[in-house]
């Protein structure tokens, strides 16, 4: 009797071990099978936020390959800074560079460097648009964008970066030199390359604006080109001098050519006796506006042009443009720029209206470029 009695406990125990063991399985199963679940719905979510951010900012940043006219140019100089403060806020990479002398070939063969070397934006100030047609469509072929800048294209090209129009820039130097010269005399202009097309246009707007009535005493004599080379522009200015000794006036819509005829006037006794205005840094133009040499100048600024022609090739490579006349552009801190269409140029951004220097604020402005 004890046995059975001793049998049937140990049977009910086992029974009741078993079916907690059983109850507690149970339990812990549920919620893993749950959790499982759960991850399995977030994985692909997450991974199509990843992608989407690869897309928008790839971790290592766009290659910018910068050609400029030429190395040396303090214009150029300056607009490396603005160029190289948009790249670091946009976490690209430029490379700044450009030939000894400002010539075709010279850009041909960096731009052929930058397509081996398979970056993602090449973007050229021309020294010949014609000339660099062919090796920037060759890039284009090769999956690489191209914006020009500073100086107008209207193949090869997918977008371009302009100066304040070649209108306002070309009227507003004949403006300052009939004031200059009190609207009377002989003048000439000493341009950099008669192939620049940023010149040209220049001078055609200047031309335009002589029409006015107000400038009937005024003659423009000769046009004469200084290849934006230094000793070439002074030479060029010495020159004017001895040909036209009734000279009054020198328009130079260069930074090159006008440093260097402003030390031309100087060397010949001729500052103050012969008016100089038209394009200038205000680091290397500081003295001769205070000194009368050149009386005022005008510019826009380099820096910001470097810069918005970075946010532009940005802005190229991400799709937020595509270069379409009415796209608008992110400038930074240049502000919301609009794709315009003009005549003879590839879709145009336009920065803004020039600065007139003179010798009660250019203390304020030498320092900065």
């Amino acid at each position: 009797m004890r046995k059975s009695l001793l049998w049937l406990l140990v049977i009910v125990l086992s029974i009741s071990m078993i079916l907690a063991f059983s109850l507690n399985g149970c339990k812990k199963e549920v919620p893993v099978e749950k959790t499982e679940e759960v991850e399995e719905e977030a994985a692909p979510a997450e991974e199509a936020v990843e992608e989407e951010v690869a897309k928008e900012a790839p971790a290592e940043g766009y290659t910018i390959g910068m050609i400029v006219k030429n190395l040396g140019n303090p214009f150029f100089e300056a607009a490396e800074k603005g160029a190289k403060e948009a790249a670091a806020e946009l976490g690209d990479e430029v490379i700044f560079t450009g030939p000894d002398t400002p010539t075709a070939e010279g850009q041909i063969a960096l731009i052929d460097a930058f397509i081996a070397q398979k970056v993602d934006v090449i973007a050229p100030v021309a020294n010949d648009p014609d000339a660099l047609i062919p090796i920037c469509k060759k890039a284009q072929d090769a999956g690489i964008k191209v914006v020009a800048w500073n100086s107008p294209m209207s193949e090869g090209v997918d977008i371009y970066v302009d100066n304040p129009s070649a209108e306002g820039l070309g009227r507003i130097e004949v403006q300052m030199l009939g004031e200059l010269m009190d609207y009377e005399g002989e003048f000439a202009i000493l341009s950099a390359a008669a192939t620049m097309p940023n010149q040209n246009l220049f001078i055609e707007w200047m031309k335009e604006e002589l029409k006015d009535p107000k400038y009937e005493k005024m003659e423009l004599v000769t046009t004469v080109y200084g290849d934006d080379l230094r000793e070439k522009s002074y030479n060029e200015a010495m020159g004017l001098f001895k040909s036209y000794p009734d000279l009054k006036g020198i328009i130079s819509p260069t930074t090159v050519g006008i440093a260097a005829t402003a030390v031309a006037l100087k060397d010949a006794g001729l500052n103050g006796k012969i008016a100089l205005t038209g394009l200038g840094l205000p680091s290397e133009m500081a003295e001769y506006v205070k000194d009368g040499t050149c009386g005022m100048m005008a510019l826009f600024n380099p820096i910001d042009q470097g810069y918005l022609a970075v946010y532009a090739a940005h802005a190229m490579m991400t799709g937020e443009i595509t270069g379409a006349i009415g796209e608008t552009l992110d400038g930074g801190r240049m502000g919301e720029k609009v794709i315009e269409e003009i005549e003879g140029q590839a879709p145009t951004i336009i920065m803004s209206m020039p600065f007139i220097f003179n010798a009660e604020n250019i203390d304020e402005w030498k320092e900065v470029y």
